[in-house]
């Protein structure tokens, strides 16, 4: 669902044999554990991580899957991937556009004039819409009315809307008919799922089958991903954490959500996945074998984005660019639904890989000014994540 903490970023475990060093090339699988413990230490109740440096893998997991039954949470558990998704759909964009059936800058009016009328279908382009320039306002408010409500906001509507089968059109027309954030093509742009549905319709369109399909055959199994796909229901089929909501402080204790209809944000932020099949993703498609090197360019071409956290990132088409000091360049993307957040990783080169999924999210309290307040996770995080990607 949302964006942004990769630009702050910075049962079995260890395949590869412990080293007495850690640097930018390798790992030391004793302080990667270590981190992943202090994450739950500092209240994540479940986390969990691959990291791979060239041919080495290290997988690992600390806490517990379900607070109540201390069930403890497994490195190769299922997890709702959220806004990762997106990565996927861009793909799956840029394979259409390598077959000459949709124009990267052609107007989203051309493809899909009912949904996106007027002057606006004709200014705001396909690109804009991966890269979240178009100026199209976000949905979510409208869908989820509890969450931006003048008189406090409440979890009201994730419980309402638990089994709620949303439409595509209907979550479009929310985002079209809301104030827009800005003119098509302006900088920044702001972070909007409504781009992403939009883009799951015209995907539709010209590949003439659902986007789940498309997405299942055209990229899942043609990256080799054994364990990722769309959900066909509310729950989760396999093995899998359950996933609590703090929503900010506003529901304490946090409140298990993994049971939960995904059609608020299937196009964009709906795919249940594993940490293993998210490196073994980044690693294809950064290797061109998803994408042709020419599409992949145009992935990375970057432009200033507001993420829904208010921060400032560099997006590309369904790609973060986050830069490491000392570490290098990575690409990837971050992912947020209710109870469940994931963030995946790769450098540049292809070698250093991270990818960490928390059954957590929105811990954070407000102030009185409704600012998120410092907590202890976020510093167990950062430290986590540059072991990771940079070593100690």
């Amino acid at each position: 669902m949302s964006a942004g903490r990769a630009a702050a970023a910075p049962d079995e475990t260890g395949a590869a044999p412990p080293e007495s060093t850690s640097t930018a090339t390798g790992f030391d699988p004793a302080a990667l554990q270590s981190a992943l413990d202090d994450v739950h230490r500092a209240g994540m109740p479940g986390v969990y991580a691959e990291v791979r440096d060239a041919d080495r893998v290290w997988r690992g997991a600390s806490g517990v899957a379900d607070v109540a039954t201390g069930r403890p949470i497994q490195h190769d558990m299922l997890h709702r991937v959220g806004s990762i998704t997106k990565t996927f759909i861009a793909a799956a964009i840029m394979q259409q556009v390598e077959q000459g059936r949709i124009g990267l800058d052609a107007p989203i009016g051309d493809y899909l004039p009912d949904l996106v009328p007027g002057e606006r279908g004709k200014k705001i382009t396909v690109r804009m819409l991966i890269n979240h320039t178009s100026g199209l306002a976000e949905y979510l408010p409208y869908a989820f009315p509890s969450l931006a409500s003048t008189a406090g906001a409440s979890p009201q509507s994730l419980d309402d809307n638990r089994f709620t089968q949303f439409r595509p059109t209907e979550l479009i027309e929310m985002g079209v008919n809301a104030p827009a954030t800005g003119e098509p093509g302006s900088s920044p742009g702001v972070y909007s799922n409504t781009n992403y549905f939009l883009l799951g319709q015209l995907l539709e369109q010209v590949a003439g089958t659902t986007t789940e399909k498309y997405i299942t055959e055209s990229i899942i199994e043609r990256a080799g991903l054994e364990h990722t796909a769309f959900p066909d229901g509310p729950d989760l089929d396999g093995p899998h954490p359950r996933m609590y909501e703090a929503l900010y402080g506003l529901i304490d204790p946090p409140r298990d959500y993994s049971v939960y209809n995904m059609s608020w944000v299937l196009p964009g932020a709906g795919l249940v996945s594993t940490v293993e099949d998210l490196n073994r993703f980044y690693s294809k498609l950064l290797a061109g074998e998803i994408v042709n090197q020419s599409s992949l360019a145009q992935m990375r071409q970057t432009v200033p984005v507001i993420a829904q956290n208010g921060q400032k990132i560099n997006y590309g088409l369904g790609l973060h660019k986050v830069q490491v000091p000392g570490c290098g360049t990575f690409w990837g993307h971050d992912g947020t639904v209710f109870g469940a957040e994931t963030m995946s990783l790769t450098r540049d080169d292809g070698k250093r890989q991270m990818s960490v999924a928390m059954n957590l999210v929105r811990w954070n309290k407000m102030d009185p000014s409704g600012k998120p307040q410092p907590h202890p996770i976020d510093d167990a995080l950062s430290t986590l994540y540059q072991q990771a990607m940079c070593g100690s």
